[in-house]
């Protein structure tokens, strides 16, 4: 971690969108040497029983995994894969590639250990990330997150999010239906009641057309009240979705560090991070306590720290992510996590 931190400090000189791309970049190229390829193998990974999870018919080999939006195109998933995570999630993918908003569209915020961003689902479509993970060669568990094309009109995305359920359903292992990203005009508006049930129900039909039924989760934004929420919670019920991911980036901005006028100067856009993490934490205990446990989540927000994922696994969450702690912690975290659950023996299992 010390190095990393030396390091880190190199990199955040630079652009953070172009850093980003340089540095997946070189972990592909170290994947294409087999014997780097077993050393990030050997140096990341945890392999004990006590941190796998069963859940929706999947074995997860530990309970960390990546987020979306760091792989967008599964570009890098053999690479990612030999980080120690349990699973990662790829996407935000929509049918159609498309450019997203205009740069800069990510910004860092070190004082407060977080990330501002407003992509705006930039991806080249459902068909390109199919065919990558068709010819991948690691075996982990992959999520699909799905979005609808900017252009696409709120009364048509439930067709954006069946084109790409049926394109991605025999690449992936579950579905994750993203409405919850501040980033795409109108489109947090699908988490109303009546827009929501409609793309899910129409994609618990396919579903169930397929064949093979995959799981479908739900992922929502932490701005939501206790009332919405409820509302979330009847519309899992009601359309029988397997489980909520909780939660997408925030546009709240209240007790940073960072100044006022430079957080001003950045605009629009998701935070992510640290300051994140409380508000995730209330979202995962309301929806697990109020469900009575049953409906699985997924929790991410703000999570750096095996105390982190602890507190998240003893709030009701069955599995977590991380996205922002992985570009702060550094390539470890996966493994600094499971060792820390490991060490304190408190390993909360929700299979």
């Amino acid at each position: 971690m010390r190095m990393y931190k030396i390091v880190r400090q190199i990199l955040f000189l630079k652009d953070p969108e172009k850093v980003h791309h340089m540095v997946m970049r070189w972990l592909r190229f170290a994947y294409s040497i087999p014997i780097m390829r077993l050393l990030l193998k050997i140096k990341y990974s945890v392999d004990d029983p006590r941190l796998e999870r069963t859940l929706w018919g999947i074995k997860f080999p530990n309970p960390v995994g990546l987020a979306a939006g760091f792989d967008k195109d599964a570009k890098y998933t053999d690479a990612l894969a030999c980080l120690g995570f349990g699973f990662i999630e790829i996407g935000t993918v929509t049918p159609k590639g498309q450019p997203g908003n205009p740069r800069p569209r990510l910004f860092r915020l070190p004082k407060d250990m977080a990330l501002i961003n407003r992509m705006g689902f930039n991806n080249y479509g459902t068909a390109h990330a199919s065919k990558k993970l068709v010819q991948r060669r690691e075996l982990i568990v992959i999520g699909g997150n799905i979005g609808k094309n900017k252009k696409t009109p709120n009364e048509h995305a439930y067709g954006d999010y069946e084109l790409c359920f049926r394109e991605l359903y025999k690449s992936v292992d579950y579905f994750v239906v993203n409405v919850s990203s501040p980033n795409t005009p109108g489109l947090r508006e699908l988490q109303e009641k009546e827009p929501l049930m409609k793309i899910l129900n129409a994609l618990q039909i396919l579903n169930k057309q397929l064949g093979a039924e995959k799981p479908i989760l739900l992922k929502i934004a932490p701005d939501l009240t206790n009332e919405q929420l409820d509302d979330i919670i009847d519309i899992v019920r009601q359309t029988k979705i397997h489980g909520l991911v909780a939660t997408n980036t925030t546009i709240d901005r209240s007790g940073l560090n960072t100044s006022p006028e430079d957080v001003e100067a950045m605009g629009a856009g998701g935070l992510s991070g640290k300051p994140l993490f409380k508000r995730s934490l209330e979202v995962v205990r309301y929806i697990h306590e109020r469900s009575k446990g049953e409906i699985p989540v997924i929790a991410v927000g703000g999570i750096f720290t095996a105390a982190d994922a602890r507190e998240m696994l003893d709030a009701g969450a069955s599995l977590v992510q991380v996205y922002t702690g992985f570009i702060y912690e550094g390539p470890g975290i996966a493994k600094k996590i499971c060792k820390g659950l490991l060490n304190k023996d408190r390993i909360v299992m929700h299979n």
